[in-house]
């Protein structure tokens, strides 16, 4: 078929693999906005906000859908979540949570993705983590955020702003509905590029070209696991090449 195919394919691949990374990053915020309150966006203005917010990024409604459903499980016990740690190629910490109704299933499934990819299961990384409150965002300042954040007397850790313009805020876990309270009202049209609360790595590994092919790996067949609700990492990779 030629040079002229193998380009398109690998652009198509990229597009769709910057797009499934968009999608997740949705399938997160809502679920976590529908699990802090009511998994109803009628009953709960925060998960509603959320998915006004998606819908406009073009995100699609099974990925809403599927989100929310979740969500709705956890709160009725019919699912649990489950949290499995490791490494992957290159000594990569990773941390695996889930929501699952079936234990065995889940574990092997997640298992599998290491084995095939030169990863181990089941080694303790978590103390390489801290849990925080993380807000990257545009269409406010760091002194405008400042000022908000200030007003609303909400507490933070840390806030810079990159070359690009984005502003990054870490916080205490406590104070995420607070800040994004402090930031919406400063702006109803801010727009948050992260706006959650993850695991953040204490340091970084960079890999050489091998080790981050099957660490990337990795990451791809774990992102198709159904029961797989986020993935934490420590490697020193971006979102858009992952």
């Amino acid at each position: 078929m030629g040079r002229a195919h193998e380009v398109r394919a690998a652009s198509m691949a990229k597009t769709a693999a910057m797009k499934s990374a968009k999608y997740a990053k949705w399938g997160k915020e809502i679920f976590q906005a529908a699990k802090a309150g009511v998994p109803d966006p009628e009953m709960n203005q925060g998960l509603k906000r959320t998915i006004e917010r998606a819908k406009k990024d073009q995100c699609p409604a099974d990925v809403i859908k599927r989100a929310i459903t979740k969500a709705q499980g956890v709160a009725s016990g019919a699912s649990k979540e489950k949290v499995y740690e490791g490494y992957g190629s290159g000594n990569v910490a990773i941390i695996v949570e889930c929501l699952t109704d079936n234990d065995n299933r889940t574990f092997t499934e997640v298992r599998t993705a290491f084995n095939k990819t030169g990863g181990t299961i089941g080694t303790s990384v978590s103390y390489m983590f801290n849990r925080k409150a993380q807000f990257v965002f545009e269409g406010l300042t760091e002194d405008e955020a400042m000022e908000a954040l200030m007003m609303a007397e909400c507490d933070f850790e840390d806030m810079t702003t990159d070359a690009d313009g984005f502003v990054t805020i870490y916080a205490a876990p406590n104070q995420f509905e607070g800040i994004k309270a402090a930031l919406e009202g400063a702006n109803p049209e801010i727009e948050f590029e992260e706006c959650s609360v993850d695991l953040i790595p204490t340091t970084y590994v960079d890999l050489d070209e091998d080790h981050e092919a099957k660490f990337k790996r990795l990451l791809s067949l774990l992102r198709e696991l159904d029961d797989v609700s986020e993935i934490y990492h420590n490697a020193n990779i971006t979102e858009d090449e992952e």
